[in-house]
């Protein structure tokens, strides 16, 4: 059985168990009628990469995701699609690299999850 050792592992219980509505580090993992769930840490960790790969999602573009309510992204995300383009004229016209600067600083405060 797995124990939750962070809110990551919870949600990931809870994303791989969706009939599981309580966790206790010390008791374990419970659905509505009390019953002990046996959680397999295997099923656990793949729903953790699915949860990252959401998350990730989320501060790159800072779409708000009711499943990450405490992931609020507005410092360095990707600039909408207009914005986007202009950077580009703008570059191209000037002979600047705002909009592949831009795009780096995403890129490296939000790395892809392996």
């Amino acid at each position: 059985m797995a124990t939750a050792t962070s809110w990551t592992d919870v949600y990931a219980i809870f994303k791989a168990y969706p009939n599981v509505v309580r966790v206790n580090q010390d008791e374990g993992c419970f659905d509505k009628e009390e019953n002990k769930i046996d959680v397999d840490q295997d099923n656990v960790d793949a729903a953790r990469v699915e949860l990252d790969k959401k998350k990730y999602q989320v501060q790159r573009t800072g779409e708000q995701n009711p499943e990450f309510p405490d992931v609020l992204t507005t410092d360095t995300i990707y600039a909408s699609v207009q914005e986007q383009l202009d950077m580009q004229y703008w570059d191209a016209v000037n002979g600047t690299t705002t909009w592949k600067d831009h795009v780096a600083a995403v890129k490296a405060k939000y790395p892809k999850p392996s």
